[in-house]
């Protein structure tokens, strides 16, 4: 029998490689944030990845609050080539694009990241699978949490002339996403108007405050006494 050592039973099961060949520890898996109703959301997160953080950053930025389907065509334009990643945040020696144009952003600088595009768009099939697991509608679904966060660098290194060494590093991420169910508008009840007079809004106007009596304006900077 394989013995199974329980942790905590909520994401996701590894091999754990210190331990016998038939012993799997599951582990918790930490979000940044908690969905107030579980039920009607849907996680994923992946750690440790080799692509680019400022990359991931930039694609998870652009496609917060997009629904799901409109993400992934989008991210299907990029890997084609027929749509740009606005570039907002870490724009140091990038390119003008004529196609980050269209979403306004300043510079209209933009690029083409296809190995983040690719894993990025693996994290959001995988959390429309777990949506449609859970019995929601993953595609329908809107992208309210999109975070990556700057993971441990890994560090090498690369031979320079006159015997000197460089360092070669890379710069992989965290990145984590939630989705949730659109919610149903409300409707704006009706407002109850109070018509006032003219003497009951004058005496709005004045505020008793001891002996000396505070003109209330509409300015709440200029104030007299």
């Amino acid at each position: 029998k394989k013995q199974v050592v329980v942790r905590n039973a909520q994401q996701h099961f590894h091999r754990c490689c210190c331990a016998s060949p038939n012993t799997y520890i599951v582990t918790m898996v930490r979000y940044s944030i908690e969905p107030e109703v579980p039920e009607k959301t849907s996680k994923a997160r992946g750690s440790h990845l080799r692509v680019h953080f400022k990359h991931c950053r930039e694609i998870a930025f652009h496609t917060s609050g997009m629904k799901a389907s409109a993400a992934l065509r989008f991210l299907d334009d990029v890997l084609a080539f027929k749509s740009v990643v606005p570039f907002v945040c870490f724009t140091g020696g990038i390119g003008r694009k004529a196609q980050a144009k269209q979403f306004k952003v300043p510079g209209s600088k933009g690029r083409w990241p296809v190995k983040a595009t690719k894993v990025y768009k693996d994290l959001l099939t995988n959390a429309i699978a777990n949506a449609n697991t859970k019995g929601l509608d993953g595609e329908s679904m809107i992208i309210r949490h999109a975070q990556c966060n700057r993971a441990p660098p890994g560090r090498r290194r690369t031979y320079r002339a006159h015997g000197r060494i460089g360092k070669y590093a890379s710069q992989p991420a965290h990145i984590e996403l939630i989705l949730e169910e659109e919610k149903e508008p409300v409707e704006k009840a009706p407002e109850d108007r109070v018509k006032i007079t003219k003497k009951m809004a004058a005496k709005r106007r004045f505020v008793k405050v001891g002996s000396m009596q505070l003109i209330r304006t509409t300015s709440t900077t200029n104030t007299f006494y």
